[in-house]
Order: structure tokens, then C-alpha cells, then sequence
């Protein structure tokens, strides 16, 4: 959410952040549309304020009298007394409801030193780290060797959820568990991140917190009960700050969680729609960092370093990329991607996503903190980043470690999480 004083001070720098990112100006957003509402809004509060405060008076002049004794002027005044009017009152709280939904559904400004563009064919190579494999026969893609293998069955999961759902088994089954593990315990060893175990189901607050709501409800899959299945860790793990102020000492907060996430993929019908690439339902290790905002740079280069070890321990080539202002994310304001390189598809591919978000979620979740010995607060920077996508890496895994005859290596990282195995073959 956007700070509305910073708007009204730097109009032509919130409109050109805006323009950069793409915004269109019949939207509504941009400092013209805004202020108009906001003055709106405070010339109602303003009076709102007044007869509050008319009327406060008017009761201590009515005590006064009462205790002086003085009948007449208590009834003059008690005719005075008029309560404010429930439209009134209605109408202080649409003008606020009305531009804090506008400020809601406002994407984060980008950060100064990221690269312009409309879409993903303006992104910017980083670089590119390890040596792509090389074959003497052509490559499969993962749901081929999976299948092959009898161990991935999209038939059965179809029988049981419909598209875009997966039965992994055996040695597939234990390697999705065995990823999870090494990835958490490399996070919470070496990397100083706090394993968190958080519900899976969330309310709209902590949606609206991370800024999933009001854009993006259709992307949800939503219960009965007023709940939503979380689409990412990130929402209930940067909401546990919500609300809260916090002691500078203990910053940045270090957290990381391996979750289902439940996506809709309302607005990707279409795409990836074989294998698993893309799915309503996977794991994935989250890391979540609440930062001081001094720090929140040096903590995005960090997380982004911790995510790309990952691969690197496990042989996998990779590339990081910085995302342009036309394909960032709502609530980043700077995001690198990796992309691990799959010789099925001889592509690289999004396996995790390093975004700062700056004090942009903060606000919406009201989230501070205070230095020692001073009476202020300032709001926390927020971040978060896979590390990793459990199934991506998977499928990266079994693309990068095929062989000819559709058997697949397993990587040293994993043989002690896989009871010493260290070749998959069909029905393991």
C-alpha cells in the first residue's frame, strides 16, 4: 500500500514510478485521481472532526451548568445537542473505504536501478551459472521419464482431482521429501533462516496483507468457512508481523517453511498444461525475511544467494535474471529470478522468485518497528523467495541427470536422504 503523504508531496515522481510500470491512466491511480479523493476525504473528516468537537464541548458547558444549577441554560443547551447524523457519519467512512480500496489495488513503485520494459522480453541476464549436460541421445522431458518409470501418474491423479494434479510414487515420492529436507536443512543450518510450521489456510486480512487481495481473488482457491488455501508461505509467514511493532535489535527476521500451495492458475489457462510444471496444487520451501530498511538490499542479494546454493549443490545449471517494471510481481518493487535450465525443453525455467517488497506489504499490515530509545516508529521492509520449488527441482533433477536407457542418477546431495540410492530406475 502506498504512503498518501509521500503522494501528495512527490505527485510527479509517484506518476512517473507509476508510468514505468506500465499503469494505465483510465485506471484511476495516478496522483490526480488520488489526491482528488483524498481531498475529498479530508474535507469530510475535517468536519467530522468539528462537530465532534463541538459537541464535546457542548457536553463539559452542559455539566457546568447542571453543577451551577442553572435549569434554563441546560435546557438551551441540551436543544443544541443535536447527535451527528448516521448519513454523515456513513459518508466519512465511504470517502475512506473508497480511497483506501483505490491505494489497495495499486502495484508497488519500482526501485530506481530496475531496468524498464512492458514484458518478460525486457527482462536482464545476470548471469549464468554451471555447464549445461550433455547427451549422446535426445533428452525427455520429466513427465516422459516419470511416466517411463512408473512413477509419475497424471492418469491417476486426474481420476481423483482432475488436470493440472500428480501421483508421484516410490523413489519419485521419497526424492520430492528428500529435496524438502535438504532444502530446509541447508536454510536452517548454514543460513541462519527459523523453520516455521504455518496453517495452510488463511482469511482475507492476511491475503490483503501481502497484497494476493483485492487483484488477485480469482487466482484463490477459496473453503466455506470464509478461508482461503494459501497460494504461497509468504502470506502467513510475513503475516505473522501483522499488527505488531517491533525491537530494531531483532531485525531481520529470518523464516522459512515448506508448504502445499494451492494455486487456481486463472490467468495462465493454456500454458504448461502437461507435466508439472504448472499445478494447482505443490511444495515449496518459502523464505520470508522482515528487514530493517537500511538492510533490505544487502537481504535481497543475500536470499537470492541462499535460493541459488541450492542448485548449485545440486549440479544444477541456472541463470539469474532482474525482472523489468512490466513483469514484477504486485507487491515487489525489485525481483530476480532463477531459472534452472531443463534439457528436455532445452529452456531455462522460473524454479524461484527473490522479490523486495520494500515497506509496501508494512503498511498494509501495519507492521513497524522502534529504535532503542526513541518514541517513533518506522515500518519493516519485507522480502520473500523461493528456495526452492520442490517440484521444478524435481523435474530439473530427472531432465539433468537422465540416461540413455531412462534411468536417472541421483545427485550426491540427495543419496544420504534416499537411503544411499543412487540410481532410479523403473518401479524403485
Amino acid at each position: 500500500m502506498h504512503d498518501i503523504k509521500f503522494i501528495r508531496e512527490n505527485p510527479e515522481a509517484y506518476d512517473a514510478a507509476l508510468a514505468r510500470r506500465g499503469v494505465k491512466v483510465d485506471l484511476g491511480y495516478f496522483s490526480g485521481d488520488i489526491l482528488e479523493l483524498d481531498a475529498k476525504r479530508r474535507v469530510i473528516q475535517t468536519q467530522l472532526q468539528e462537530e465532534k468537537a463541538r459537541l464535546n464541548d457542548l457536553s463539559k458547558k452542559i455539566g457546568l451548568a447542571k453543577r451551577q444549577g442553572d435549569e434554563t441554560l441546560v435546557q438551551t443547551l441540551m436543544k443544541m445537542n443535536v447527535p451527528i447524523s448516521q448519513s454523515f457519519i456513513a459518508e466519512a467512512e465511504m470517502a475512506e473505504k473508497e480511497i483506501t480500496d483505490r491505494l489497495l489495488s495499486i502495484p508497488n513503485l519500482p526501485a530506481a536501478d530496475v531496468p524498464d520494459g512492458p514484458d518478460e522480453s525486457a527482462n536482464v541476464e545476470l548471469r549464468k551459472v554451471g555447464a549445461l549436460p550433455t547427451f549422446d541421445f535426445a533428452p525427455k522431458e520429466h513427465d516422459a521419464l516419470g511416466t517411463a518409470l512408473g512413477l509419475m501418474d497424471f492418469e491417476a491423479a486426474a481420476k481423483l482431482s482432475g488436470a493440472r494434479f500428480v501421483v508421484l510414487k516410490g523413489a519419485l515420492a521419497r526424492m520430492e521429501r528428500a529435496l524438502s529436507a535438504f532444502m530446509l536443512n541447508l536454510h536452517t543450518g548454514a543460513k541462519g533462516y527459523t523453520e516455521i510450521n504455518p496453517p495452510f489456510m488463511v482469511r482475507d486480512e492476511a491475503l490483503y496483507g501481502t497484497g494476493q487481495l483485492p487483484k488477485f481473488g480469482e487466482d484463490l482457491f477459496k473453503t466455506n468457512t470464509g478461508h482461503s488455501l494459501i497460494p504461497t508461505a509468504e502470506v502467513p509467514l510475513t503475516n505473522l508481523v501483522a499488527g505488531e511493532i517491533l525491537d530494531e535489535a531483532k531485525l531481520p527476521i529470518r523464516m522459512t517453511a515448506l508448504t502445499q500451495c494451492f494455486r487456481s492458475e486463472a490467468g495462465a489457462a493454456g500454458k504448461d498444461t502437461r507435466g508439472m510444471i504448472r499445478q494447482h496444487q505443490f511444495a515449496k520451501v518459502e523464505m520470508v525475511s522482515i528487514a530493517h530498511p537500511d538492510q533490505s538490499e544487502e537481504e535481497h542479494e543475500r536470499m537470492t544467494a541462499c535460493a541459488e546454493d541450492i542448485l548449485q549443490k545440486l549440479g544444477l545449471p541456472y541463470r539469474v535474471i532482474v525482472l523489468c517494471t512490466g513483469d514484477m510481481g504486485f507487491s515487489s518493487r525489485k525481483t530476480y529470478d532463477i531459472e534452472v535450465w531443463l534439457p528436455g525443453q532445452n529452456a531455462y525455467r522460473e524454479i524461484s522468485s527473490c522479490s523486495n517488497c520494500g515497506d509496501f506489504q508494512a503498511r498494509r499490515m501495519n507492521a513497524r518497528f522502534r529504535s532503542a530509545g526513541e518514541k517513533g516508529t518506522r515500518f519493516v521492509h519485507t522480502l520473500n523467495g523461493s528456495g526452492l520449488a520442490v517440484g521444478r527441482t524435481l523435474i530439473a533433477v530427472l531432465e539433468n541427470y537422465q540416461q540413455a536407457d531412462g534411468s536417472v542418477v541421483v545427485p550426491e546431495a540427495l543419496r544420504h536422504y534416499m537411503g544411499g540410492l543412487e540410481v532410479i530406475t523403473a518401479n524403485v
